[in-house]
């Protein structure tokens, strides 16, 4: 550069000038430098840091599971949480679980945008350390406490004891990392459950059975069946906001036409019912009390569904990062699955074979089971078990055996002369079509009921796995 300068002498010092056809070549290379930096790719922002400290993947499951069987004892012992009721409060309570854990599993992201109106939760600090576990405890016992007010104070005595203790169990020795952790869990709580409140389903415990519902007539629609319930249960369900959209936006099945000919379709369905009851084995009465799953009696349908999902998690010991995603999956699908067979029930109001049999074919016949006081079409144990089996099978894959241990400490129903003896399946396919034949074996469904509700929930599922859950 020296080279193209004059130096011109003044009284104590040498300044330098540049001459005219220097100044254009200067100008000239300049630009090319600039033009060739320009061509260059340019370094993008750096991606937020993840935060720091033992990633999900590291720690046991044991406390998902362990959040997981208290809710289920909740569910069967709070007043008010009947099948879709409990449904809603499963798929809260797991997606709440995998939101608290999330930004600790390196393969996976969150549900935010993804889920109807959630567009937004609390946000881990980048670079921070966390105790994963210590966010999915509290998380877990915040939600809960949101989703069952109502439950007993030794319910919720427990509920403070187990939180304490899983906490003193999996607490780091940095107090900071602890507290950081803890506030992150009630933090994701919180804003679940107020997200929750907008979808139609809030305190759905408190009007089970609304009087304000007037029950539709006419020939072929649900009647009050022998419990003598008026108002059928949760009417207004299928209003609710679906977690994934893709479910909302399902096609509605269609039962067959109603009619009494003895030679139509709609006979042959309630005719099998019939004649099922009169030729019902011993097996076939063992799977039909197996899967009742009565409420206040037990965990509910869904609460089944969501406790194989505790038994697939705790067999394989599946790590809290898996196990999370196990309980978000499975209670999103039941969750869906019971907001969408309830519409369908309450837009056809279909018939019950109670009502059908007596009316159509034996006015002084008995089904093996008493009918449930809401629609029959289509089966909401299909549906769910469907929906639960298909999200499962991907996660622990298409030959997963098992065994089902749900009821095994229940004492033995001697009405119908049957035992709670555990029931081992190769698949959650097997047991979900085992759970749709068991409401054909009480004499409460038809096989249409059953048959729609399995095709469905498998819909319902699958688009809980088509969300993007891989990073």
């Amino acid at each position: 550069m020296i080279s193209l300068l004059h130096f011109s002498k003044s009284r104590n010092s040498y300044y330098p000038t540049v001459s005219k056809r220097c100044h254009r070549g200067l100008l000239l290379s300049l630009t090319l430098l600039v033009l060739l930096q320009a061509c260059q790719v340019q370094p993008t922002d750096p991606e937020p840091l993840m935060p720091q400290g033992k990633t999900a993947d590291l720690y046991k499951g044991d406390i998902a599971t362990q959040w997981a069987a208290f809710q289920l004892k909740l569910t069967k012992t709070t007043a008010g949480f009947t099948p879709p009721v409990a449904a809603r409060a499963y798929g809260y309570a797991g997606l709440t679980l995998y939101e608290a854990v999330v930004p600790g599993i390196t393969t996976r992201r969150s549900l935010i945008g993804q889920l109807q109106g959630l567009t937004a939760l609390p946000q881990a600090e980048s670079g921070k350390t966390y105790n994963w576990a210590l966010s999915a405890n509290a998380a877990e016992a915040t939600i809960l406490r949101s989703l069952y007010p109502t439950t007993s104070t030794a319910n919720k005595t427990t509920l403070d004891s187990l939180e304490t203790a899983l906490q003193t169990a999996f607490k780091d020795t940095d107090e900071t990392v602890n507290q950081r952790s803890i506030d992150f869990g009630k933090k994701i709580a919180s804003a679940i459950f107020e997200w929750s409140k907008s979808d139609g389903g809030d305190a759905g415990y408190s009007r089970n059975f609304p009087a304000s519902y007037i029950v539709p007539t006419g020939a072929g629609l649900w009647q009050p069946t022998e419990n003598g319930q008026k108002i059928p249960m949760q009417p207004y369900w299928g209003q609710n906001r679906t977690f994934v959209k893709a479910n909302n936006d399902l096609p509605m099945p269609k039962p067959l036409p109603y009619s009494t000919d003895t030679k139509s379709a709609t006979f042959s369905q309630y005719m099998d019912v019939y004649n099922k009851s009169k030729t019902l084995t011993q097996t076939e009465k063992e799977i039909a009390v197996w899967w009742a799953d009565n409420p206040a009696e037990t965990f509910t349908p869904p609460g089944h569904s969501y406790n194989i999902a505790r038994i697939a998690a705790s067999e394989t010991k599946a790590n809290l990062a898996k196990a999370v995603e196990t309980f978000a999956r499975t209670g999103i699908a039941i969750a869906d699955a019971f907001t969408l067979c309830w519409r369908c029930k309450y837009t056809y109001n279909n018939m019950r074979p109670y009502t059908y049999v007596r009316l159509a074919i034996d006015p002084n016949w008995i089904p093996f089971w008493p009918a449930p006081p809401f629609p029959g079409y289509p089966s909401g144990h299909a549906t769910q078990s469907s929906s639960a089996a298909t999200v499962l099978t991907a996660l622990y894959g298409e030959n997963f055996a098992f065994t089902d241990n749900s009821h095994v400490s229940r004492a033995k129903d001697a009405t119908r002369n049957v035992e709670f003896k555990a029931r081992s399946f190769t698949s959650f396919a097997q047991a979900a079509q085992e759970s749709a034949d068991s409401r054909f074996y009480g004499n409460i469904h038809t096989k249409q009921d059953n048959e729609t509700g399995l095709i469905e929930g498998k819909k319902i599922g699958a688009n809980v796995n088509g969300l993007t859950w891989q990073k």
